[in-house]
This record gives structure tokens, C-alpha cells and sequence, in this order.
């Protein structure tokens, strides 16, 4: 059984001025946690038409309507496994 998740992501802007990427050549949303894009979920829901209607509520709302075409939905499919290789820790530099 699959359901939609939807997010948001809040870019944030270069300290230089250089315009904010928002979606790839592609056309896919594009983030970058690590450059202080800050990526929200905005709930959980059984079909694909309510995570559409959440978007749509969420436009109007302050800060989303910002960036009314940093949205995705994504389709997460329940009682499968993830992370089934573990993973590895880098040590950071300071």
C-alpha cells in the first residue's frame, strides 16, 4: 500500500547573491540540507488527490506561499524496509 507525503523546502539564500536554485535542469525540486535549505513535512496522506489538497492549502499559508513551487509529493510505499544495509558515520572536519 502506498501513501503521499508531502514536503516543502525552504531555500536559503546565498550570502553572495547568487540566485537560488530551486529545481534541477530536469525540472526536479532540488535541496540542500547542508546549505541551509530547510526541508518540511507537511503530512501523510492515503491518496494522491489529499496530498494535492494539502498543497493547495499550504500555498496559501505564510512562508509556503514564499516558494509556492518548492512542493513534492512523493509516493512511500508502507511495511517495506529501508536502511537494509545500515550505514556509515564520516567524522566531520572543524
Amino acid at each position: 500500500m502506498d501513501v503521499y507525503l508531502v514536503w516543502h523546502v525552504r531555500h536559503a539564500p546565498f550570502l553572495d547573491g547568487r540566485p537560488t536554485e530551486h529545481h534541477g535542469e530536469d525540472g526536479d525540486l532540488v535541496w540542500d540540507e547542508e546549505d541551509g535549505d530547510d526541508l518540511k513535512i507537511l503530512g501523510v496522506y492515503s491518496t494522491e488527490q489529499k496530498a494535492e489538497e494539502r498543497l493547495v492549502r499550504a500555498r496559501e499559508l505564510p512562508g509556503f506561499r514564499d516558494e509556492p513551487d518548492c512542493f513534492l509529493i512523493a509516493p512511500y510505499t508502507l511495511d517495506e524496509d529501508r536502511w537494509t544495509e545500515g550505514f556509515a558515520t564520516a567524522p566531520r572536519d572543524t
